[in-house]
């Protein structure tokens, strides 16, 4: 068997009610976080030019669009706006060890679109959601994320096959039809990184995951119709692993499978921007409010990084939010000025603020160079100098929201109702408690809309 053929049988055999209780719950968090991002990402000029795209192609629906009223579609094109929403401003979900794989906008978005669509249950799709990520987290993992270091964007390359299984196993496929759903999803895999290094243009950022999230849905409905799709397409010649990675463990692929939960590894983020800023930024505010002081006392930042953050991540001077939310340099001198726990706080006006500029163009990053620290690359050691010569030091490979440092019920409460915008709070609770009790909602689709308003 294939490495697809036997991922396929292994959607078939597990059942929800043999999957660990905390795997459950790990999957209950990013069905919330998935939704209250979602919702907040509705608003931005991008996100409604998807929008717009997506209704008028894919109208007369069931599934509905987060944060928007009253609005209906097909499911894929509901997979494409919610996927796009979800990553829309950088707040989505992601897995640690990083793999390039994004579960909230290339399996939630599309499994709750489809879910909608054939009138699943909330356990149908708790259960799709779970097998989901067993496999997509492994086609990332055995890609050893090396797609990026040939330009590609990888969620935009994992992301149809996460949406493909969840697609597949709402809409009762068998295992073949999934090897062929899983065959057809890679071909469809997109995404350059082309806008890191432009002028303008990473707007096209957003569409990679929810591209993804639809291209999944169109795989799996096109098995289910009987077209067929290559079932060595992962491990085979010409295959994923072999076209788009530099390096690869195929032996990750189903390694382990029932046994070692990767839905476990899911990571929730804190801030709106690329994860590789995250334990920066934390290590930052914390060592401000530890050590009680302000941006005007802060003489000099150097931070040491991982080589993927000196090679994709440090563009001094954005010339848009999207470029600034992918900056290290740039978020971090972001959050000595602003609260970074409001998202709102990451706005045009930051691109012409003369005190981030700055700093941002100031920061020192250099390659790890302090010894007996386990690297990876999101840590960072952020060394702050103050105006007194007091000099601050802190080390970090986790930040609030990792899998060893998971939000609280109050903290992912607080969260959601955040991002969610002064909508209706009777609504919010409802979906707070649906969404917590996921399992136990028989109809989706009676579940009120979800509207964003902003802050007046």
């Amino acid at each position: 068997m294939t490495a697809s053929q036997t991922l396929a049988q292994f959607c078939m055999d597990q059942q929800l009610s043999a999957i660990p209780h905390e795997v459950k719950e790990m999957a209950k968090a990013v069905i919330v976080d998935t939704v209250g991002v979602a919702t907040y990402g509705s608003q931005f000029a991008w996100s409604q030019s998807i929008a717009k795209y997506a209704s008028s192609v894919g109208s007369h629906g069931k599934s509905r669009v987060f944060g928007l009223n009253n609005v209906r579609l097909q499911a894929p094109f509901a997979g494409l706006a919610n996927g796009s929403f979800t990553h829309a401003f950088e707040q989505d979900s992601l897995r640690k060890p990083g793999a390039g794989v994004h579960p909230g906008a290339t399996i939630v978005a599309p499994a709750f679109a489809v879910a909608e669509e054939v009138g699943a249950t909330g356990s149908e799709l708790l259960h799709a959601v779970i097998i989901a990520c067993e496999v997509m987290f492994r086609i990332g993992a055995a890609s050893l994320h090396t797609s990026e270091k040939k330009g590609f964007h990888a969620p935009g390359l994992t992301g149809p096959y996460g949406s493909a299984v969840a697609a597949g196993i709402l809409m009762k496929l068998n295992a073949q039809q999934i090897t062929a759903a899983l065959g057809i999803a890679g071909s469809m895999s997109s995404g350059l990184l082309a806008f890191t290094k432009a002028q303008q243009g990473a707007d096209v950022k957003r569409l990679h995951l929810g591209r993804a999230a639809e291209a999944g849905i169109v795989a799996a409905r096109l098995a289910q119709e009987g077209l067929d799709g290559p079932e060595n397409i992962l491990d085979g010649h010409f295959g994923f692993l072999e076209s788009y990675c530099g390096q690869s463990n195929p032996e990750l692929l189903t390694k382990d499978l029932g046994t070692a939960w990767e839905t476990n590894k899911i990571c929730l983020k804190a801030f709106p921007c690329h994860v590789t800023s995250h334990t920066s930024i934390e290590s930052l505010r914390l060592l401000m409010q530890e050590q009680a002081f302000d941006a005007s006392e802060v003489s000099k930042i150097d931070i040491e990084v991982s080589d993927k953050v000196l090679s994709h991540h440090v563009i001094r001077q954005p010339n848009d939010i999207k470029q600034a939310q992918y900056s290290l340099p740039f978020c971090v001198a972001w959050a000595l000025y602003r609260d970074p726990y409001q998202p709102e706080n990451m706005n045009a006006s930051i691109l012409s603020d003369a005190s981030i500029t700055k700093m941002s163009q100031a920061i020192t990053l250099t390659p790890f160079i302090t010894p007996n620290k386990k690297s990876s690359a999101w840590s960072s050691l952020l060394r702050i100098t103050l105006q007194s010569g007091k000099v601050l030091e802190r080390w970090s490979d986790e930040f609030t929201g990792s899998p060893s440092k998971p939000l609280s019920g109050d903290g992912l409460k607080n969260r959601f109702f955040q991002l969610t915008g002064q909508g209706n709070i009777a609504n919010k609770e409802l979906w707070w408690e649906s969404l917590n009790h996921i399992d136990q909602v028989q109809d989706l689709t009676l579940l009120p809309d979800l509207i964003y308003l902003q802050k007046s």
